[in-house]
């Protein structure tokens, strides 16, 4: 079992910069992939970035590539999301998840624990 926390979220101003954390519990951390999703209202939920046990891996969704960095520290039980460049139409709850599979996915279901999410506004 892992519980997650995420925190950093806020409202901030397009062009400015935000890092995101998700405290994991337990002492599994290491041995889950991790994932940042968002949903926005009205809208489904949408991968955001994952990466592997190790951190040797990175996946990105395509339009977050090069304004957003997903990253872990395994010796604090913490995954980051460092995003850059925020625009307006980043605005959503930031969730953070944990995947016990080997592989590295993009896809919501496969992930197997979820934090409560941290809000993100950008105002134009």
């Amino acid at each position: 079992q892992v519980q997650l926390v995420e925190s950093g979220g806020g409202l901030v101003q397009a062009g400015t910069s935000l890092r995101l954390s998700c405290a994991a519990s337990g002492r599994t951390f290491s041995t889950n992939n991790m994932g940042w999703f968002r949903q926005a209202p009205g809208k489904e939920r949408q991968f955001v970035a994952a990466i592997s046990r190790s951190g040797d891996r990175t996946i990105y969704e395509d339009s977050n590539k090069g304004r957003f960095t997903i990253s872990r520290d395994n010796a604090q039980n913490t995954v980051y999301l460092q995003m850059n460049r925020l625009k307006p139409e980043d605005t959503a709850v930031y969730y953070c998840a944990a995947d016990r599979d080997v592989l590295l996915y993009a896809t919501a279901w496969r992930y197997d624990y979820w934090g409560q999410g941290t809000q993100v506004t950008v105002s134009s």
